[in-house]
């Protein structure tokens, strides 16, 4: 007997129990289709994040006060201080690889306008803030470094701020609002950023000369953080290599003396989120993966049922010349067709869920390609392991034996 006789056998086969036949490919069904939209999700959350991350700048370097680990013991950054308005002069004073430098102050707290308020953060900053973190100003301008030399009581703010405390369709330029008590005269507007994969609210924010935070609202002399831009993201690490070397001379560190401040480049965060978000969709595609060995398992039991219903037919085919290994082969065919046709069509529905159901519920997805041919190989994988035992036990059958077989 050909090949092509063995799969009209076997379709043959499928098709006289269509119920049964379709509830050993729904286990397959259910097990590809999980696993490729988990894929899916999980490669479009990576994209997400990273395009995200991209929009501040791949050239993004941000400092921090505080070693990493000391002792033993992980310090906390809003403790130290460590940078200070003479470590943004150096580095201001000494760049080479570093093309727009801001000194950060931050401070949370309620924003008042007339009878409306809102909670808010203000970002103590240079002009130069805006370029670095890719804002782009909508109304108006931004503070001037005059208005940093006298701590001017200037800001500019986000969309969020102007809809809460303005409302639609007011002009909030030369209006001014009241941080914790001390006024601050809007002359921007940011142009709105929406949300960020965290839930945050980018456009919640205002931002205003770093001096006006440091010694009006925060009454500090020292600075949260220091972010700047590298050249290119090719330079980051010879940007980071120089602002280490000017912070130790500046902090007067010697020899092995431990840095007392972090520099993370915004390249490294994306890596180590890309990281993570790949750890948590291995996790998630495992635990999906578990529904296609049961769903295996499922087959290899339809085929030792199909086997044993079959007995007497096995007998009559071997008694005709059929050999073992003919018999053998046409159970694995069976075995292997229930679980490519519940693959493909597993597929299909893992494709079509991640491209329009995933996308309509707010979750980012992209499918990626080698997710789909790594899905159908274990489809084939599974027919012919879960297929192997069946196809044996009726390839060993005794002709006579199984003739006589009730």
């Amino acid at each position: 007997m050909n090949i092509l006789n063995l799969f009209k056998v076997s379709f043959t086969a499928i098709a006289s129990n269509k119920m049964r036949s379709f509830l050993s490919m729904l286990g397959i069904i259910i097990g590809v289709a999980a696993v490729i939209i988990m894929m899916a999700i999980g490669q479009g959350s990576k994209e997400s994040i990273r395009k995200e991350l991209s929009t501040m700048g791949t050239n993004l370097l941000t400092i921090r006060p505080g070693a990493d680990m000391r002792g033993g013991v992980r310090q906390d950054p809003s403790s130290m201080q460590t940078l200070k308005i003479a470590d943004y002069q150096s580095i201001e004073a000494n760049k080479k690889y570093v093309t727009n430098v801001s000194p950060e102050v931050t401070s949370s707290g309620q924003v008042i306008y007339g009878n409306n308020n809102t909670n808010s953060t203000i970002y103590g900053e240079s002009p130069e803030y805006l370029e670095i973190k890719k804002w782009v100003i909508e109304k108006g301008d931004c503070f001037t470094e005059e208005d940093i030399k006298k701590a001017a009581k200037v800001a500019v703010v986000g969309q969020t701020i102007v809809k809460e405390l303005f409302g639609e369709g007011v002009d909030p330029i030369g209006k001014n609002i009241r941080f914790k008590s001390i006024p601050l005269r809007i002359v921007g507007v940011l142009k709105g950023k929406g949300y960020n994969n965290w839930g945050m609210d980018q456009d919640n924010v205002i931002i205003a000369p770093y001096t006006t935070v440091m010694k009006r609202i925060a009454a500090q002399t020292y600075f949260s953080s220091i972010v700047c831009s590298a050249i290119t993201e090719e330079l980051s690490d010879a940007a980071i290599e120089e602002l280490t070397q000017i912070l130790r001379e500046n902090h007067k560190l010697k020899g092995d003396a431990v840095d007392d401040f972090t520099i993370r480049s915004q390249a490294e965060m994306m890596e180590t989120m890309s990281t993570t978000m790949d750890t948590v969709t291995l996790i998630l595609v495992v635990a999906a993966a578990f529904s296609l060995l049961v769903a295996g398992i499922g087959i290899m039991n339809i085929m030792l049922v199909s086997v044993t219903e079959r007995t007497k037919e096995i007998g009559l085919r071997m008694a005709v010349g059929a050999t073992g290994a003919v018999i053998s082969l046409q159970f694995l065919i069976e075995s292997v067709l229930i679980s490519v046709t519940g693959g493909l069509i597993g597929i299909f529905v893992g494709v079509s869920a991640s491209e329009f159901l995933a996308p309509a519920v707010g979750m980012p997805s992209s499918v990626p390609a080698w997710s789909i041919y790594v899905s159908f190989l274990v489809c084939v994988f599974i027919g012919v392991l879960f297929g192997y035992i069946p196809a044996q036990k009726a390839a060993r059958l005794d002709p006579i034996e199984a003739i006589r077989h009730e």
